[in-house]
């Protein structure tokens, strides 16, 4: 009549769950620590956190508790960002995939990353020489503009002792192709 298999209905009855001290003490732990993670630790996380406060507990069972629990894992979603399918006007690309470079200050390529920092995104953008494909330059930010991209790219000409003719390259993303970047 339910769609519920006999053997089943016949094992939930033989094994009612029971709340046990030890239970409570679990569910309460598993509360308080994921309110500690603001609501984005899964159950691999919790289980470490609980293990780490001195009570053995698996992933498996974190995951069957935080079920039980009605506590599901919110994890803060991803900047989005716009992919530029055609080549910038103003900004070609004059690299061409060229990657092999002779000489120090000949080539210098940037890019910018997000990295979470507790409660919200943050940006980093870095200058590499290709030459020796390490960081020259770099600048960190809560916001992906041109201004950061041009700290970056500022910091990178007065750490290499202001080179001249040096080729910069970037994804033509719109933070590197916009005009207070390109007048820096």
């Amino acid at each position: 009549m339910f769609e519920v298999h006999r053997s089943s209905f016949k094992y939930w009855l033989n094994h009612p769950e029971e709340l046990t001290a030890k239970t409570i003490e679990l569910h309460s732990r598993i509360r308080e620590m994921f309110r500690l993670s603001n609501g984005s630790a899964g159950s691999r996380t919790i289980s470490t956190m609980v293990t780490r406060s001195g009570i053995d507990l698996s992933r498996y069972g974190a995951r069957k508790a935080m079920q039980h629990l009605d506590l599901v894992s919110n994890q803060p979603s991803k900047p989005k960002y716009k992919k530029a399918h055609n080549e910038h006007l103003a900004v070609p690309n004059l690299l061409n995939r060229q990657f092999d470079v002779a000489a120090p200050n000949q080539i210098w390529c940037g890019d910018v990353t997000y990295i979470w920092i507790g409660n919200r995104w943050a940006y980093l953008a870095v200058v590499l020489d290709l030459y020796s494909r390490k960081p020259v330059g770099w600048a960190l930010s809560l916001s992906p503009d041109s201004h950061l991209t041009s700290k970056a790219l500022l910091l990178a000409y007065e750490r290499r002792g202001k080179p001249k003719g040096v080729m910069f390259h970037s994804d033509q993303g719109m933070h590197y192709t916009s005009q207070k970047f390109r007048q820096s």
